[in-house]
């Protein structure tokens, strides 16, 4: 049996097994698709904008979903006070005690499921999940060139300098959030970023070090993701893009505390080189790699 089997396989035995095929899903009166946008909505509301990215779906067929959960009085779409060209969605009382018993019947059923089940079993069970989990996020991750000061970037970048400002020992102070961005913009540069379910997971920006040569900066991927390929994944776009710039050549600096990344540009075929810039005085390695 081959993975492909396996994965299909799997998917046809976990939609049965947790009422995905049911037309009420966990006896609701609602399916699947409109169960969990309600659930996703939550206690707290969401953005229009926020519960399509989150989601993955098209705007057409999250607006049919919004309508049908509209008609049946359980949300409310709404013009945000903050910025009115923008809708953000609201659970009226009744979606709001919809929302509590698809909560405590979606934990009834998951407790349903692991009690015929030993403690060893169920500890196999916890870890297989959540690495299949992991690995099935960083498959479905989007990639996506961004300005390097949109939202998305700078909640990017925000997570990785509050990384780095731990695991440097004297902190970390970064440079304004403008500088150096134009360099990070087409046409002599671009800037990459991960998200999952809506959030940035990892970042990374590339810009024209000189006719030949790229540089990568501002690489970070989000510790829960380490281990799953996505660092590598970034990498492999950076430099793709580095090669649309007209590089043959790519480079970068590091910080020896950042010891995962060193890891996984070794791997990655580049080679610890002399320091080829004193821009950055947080960099105490430099790295270089050929690109084909």
């Amino acid at each position: 049996m081959t993975l492909v089997d396996t994965v299909r396989r799997f998917n046809r035995s976990y939609t049965q097994r947790i009422g995905a095929l049911d037309e009420s899903f966990l006896g609701t009166g609602r399916p699947l698709g409109a169960s969990r946008l309600l659930f996703e909505v939550g206690p707290d509301g969401a953005a229009v904008r926020e519960l399509r990215e989150r989601l993955d779906l098209d705007s057409g067929y999250l607006t049919r979903l919004l309508s049908r959960l509209s008609d049946d009085g359980l949300v409310e779409v709404l013009p945000d006070p903050a910025d009115r060209r923008r809708r953000i969605v609201r659970l009226t009382a009744v979606g709001q005690a919809a929302y509590r018993e698809l909560d405590e019947r979606s934990e009834q059923k998951a407790r349903t499921l692991l009690e015929p089940l030993t403690e060893r079993q169920r500890a196999r069970l916890d870890e297989a999940l959540g690495t299949a989990d992991l690995l099935i996020r960083a498959a479905t991750v989007h990639l996506r060139v961004v300005d390097p000061v949109s939202d998305a970037a700078t909640a990017a970048l925000g997570e990785y300098y509050a990384e780095l400002d731990r695991r440097f020992s004297g902190g970390f102070v970064p440079d304004p959030p403008q500088q150096g961005a134009d360099a990070l913009r087409a046409p002599g540069g671009a800037f990459v970023v991960a998200t999952s379910d809506g959030a940035p997971v990892a970042c990374g920006g590339v810009r024209r070090f000189d006719a030949v040569t790229g540089e990568i900066k501002r690489m970070w991927v989000a510790s829960s993701w380490r281990g799953a390929g996505l660092g590598t994944r970034l990498l492999r776009r950076l430099e793709s893009e580095a090669i649309g710039l007209g590089c043959s050549r790519i480079v970068l600096d590091t910080n020896s505390a950042l010891t995962e990344a060193i890891t996984m540009y070794g791997r990655a075929g580049y080679r610890e080189i002399a320091p080829y810039s004193q821009d950055n005085p947080y960099a105490q390695m430099f790295f270089e790699k050929p690109l084909g």
